[in-house]
């Protein structure tokens, strides 16, 4: 739970009294929720580094973080007007610049361009059916559930074994790749978060093959439906929509799913409270996205006495405001989705439905699957990642009894072709991981990726 901060409290080196606060590192890790009351103290927003020699202005108020979301008129999110990047005072090597550089998708575009992009990816989630997605997002949890729940282990690390790959299996199913590819793109966009040199390539090439794919054989995924959309998007605009989809959609999930997993099990959790409440409070107290979304200002704006210059970055700390005092006075007369972590504006989430479902199936899964899994240490003992942008667990560490037995939904997980259709794989997966024959079966699946793996346990092999 969130630990109460006394603001008058002397400031740790590094705060502005010594200079800006610096949000990375162990210190910030340890205690953000300090950090977060201490820069309250200077106002609505106080300048911080969110990387070294790297400055911006964070918003901490959740008024003015929803101004500053809410007026696209002043505050715009074309990051080719930062000044310090154009001046050349930001470091080659720097780690704000794979969450800040621009590029050509709908979170770093505005009006018009941003308008089109927008349409382009909200309708083609509008196509994705409800229960479809919660079946697969069922399924993609049973196969990780599978994996290290059998007999004689009795314990597991659920950050690195179920909250991390139980997206990229659901993202990659939605984009209907086929098995080679998606481990490719898992292997890619995981890679780009552990800081892997040439991640990068390795998930452009694959989703350029999967967007080549899909142009000479359409089918009924994401992909396809962001290319046949009146948008008429270009294949490099269909790129660069899907990697937002899978960076603005993966990690969160991650941090949601294992987050809202330790509260329930944690020593303060009420039982009897539903799934959805603890996905909730995290929404609001723990939220995956923790400081993010920068904005420019296109003139010089006052906000609360100070003044935030243009074209120099704005970022909002959606853990800040949905944790702002002035807001917490009365939340429970807010409706339960005021929170802001999944933004707010023209550049609210276009998800955010379907990330709820999928944290709270993810979440439900998990403990319908194992009922006795419990917390192998207290809630409040669990380590955070010393990391501004996202409020993520380092490893949530767990035990339960080993099962002896299938499960309901392994018992009725697709089987090979002649005994069930398998309902979670695409035409365009089956083919693909047919292509080569049962004789091969065995030997693809000790030799593919996560994802191939995963397509080959739903065909019961």
């Amino acid at each position: 739970m969130q630990q109460p901060h006394d603001p008058n409290e002397i400031p740790p080196p590094g705060c502005p009294a010594h200079g800006n606060v610096q949000m990375y590192g162990p210190a910030f890790g340890a205690d953000p929720d300090g950090h977060y009351a201490h820069l309250r103290t200077f106002g609505l927003s106080a300048p911080v580094d969110i990387a070294p020699d790297v400055q911006v202005e964070l918003v901490t108020s959740y008024d003015a973080a929803l101004y500053v979301l809410q007026n696209p008129a002043s505050f715009v999110r074309d990051s080719r007007r930062w000044n310090a990047l154009n001046e050349g005072r930001v470091p080659a090597d720097s780690p704000s610049l794979p969450m800040m550089s621009y590029r050509p998708n709908a979170l770093f575009s505005d009006g018009a361009a941003h308008a089109r992009l927008r349409q382009a990816v909200t309708d083609s989630l509008a196509t994705v059916n409800e229960l479809q997605l919660v079946r697969q997002t069922q399924q993609s949890a049973d196969y990780l559930i599978s994996r290290f729940s059998a007999e004689p282990r009795g314990q597991a690390e659920l950050m690195a074994e179920y909250a991390q790959p139980l997206p990229l299996l659901v993202f990659s199913n939605l984009f209907g790749c086929p098995p080679e590819i998606g481990d490719r793109v898992i292997a890619g966009i995981s890679g780009i978060f552990e800081g892997t040199p040439g991640a990068d390539e390795v998930l452009g090439g694959a989703l350029s093959e999967l967007i080549a794919l899909k142009r000479r054989r359409p089918a009924a995924d994401l992909t396809t439906r962001l290319m046949e959309h009146s948008a008429q998007l270009s294949d490099e605009e269909v790129l660069h929509q899907l990697v937002t989809l899978l960076s603005g959609g993966t990690a969160p999930l991650t941090a949601a799913i294992a987050t809202s997993s330790a509260l329930y099990l944690g020593e303060e959790w009420q039982t009897g409270l539903p799934v959805e409440d603890a996905v909730a409070q995290t929404l609001w107290d723990y939220a995956p996205i923790a400081n993010y979304a920068a904005h420019y200002p296109v003139h010089d704006v006052e906000l609360g006495g100070r003044v935030l210059r243009a074209n120099d970055p704005v970022l909002v700390s959606f853990a800040a405001a949905n944790t702002d005092p002035k807001l917490t006075e009365h939340r429970q007369q807010l409706s339960a989705k005021a929170h802001l972590a999944f933004g707010a504006g023209p550049h609210a989430c276009p998800a955010k439905d379907p990330a709820f479902m999928i944290a709270v199936t993810g979440v439900e899964t998990l403990l319908n699957r194992l009922p006795d899994i419990e917390m192998r240490v207290p809630f409040k003992t669990l380590a955070w990642a010393p990391t501004p942008w996202s409020r993520s667990l380092v490893t949530l560490p767990v035990r339960f009894t080993p099962r002896t037995v299938p499960s309901v939904a392994e018992q009725d997980r697709p089987r090979p072709p002649g005994q069930a259709s398998q309902q979670s794989a695409t035409p365009e997966q089956r083919s693909s991981a047919g292509a080569s024959g049962p004789s091969s079966a065995a030997a693809s699946q000790q030799r593919g990726g996560l994802f191939s793996r995963f397509l080959a346990w739903t065909r019961g092999e």
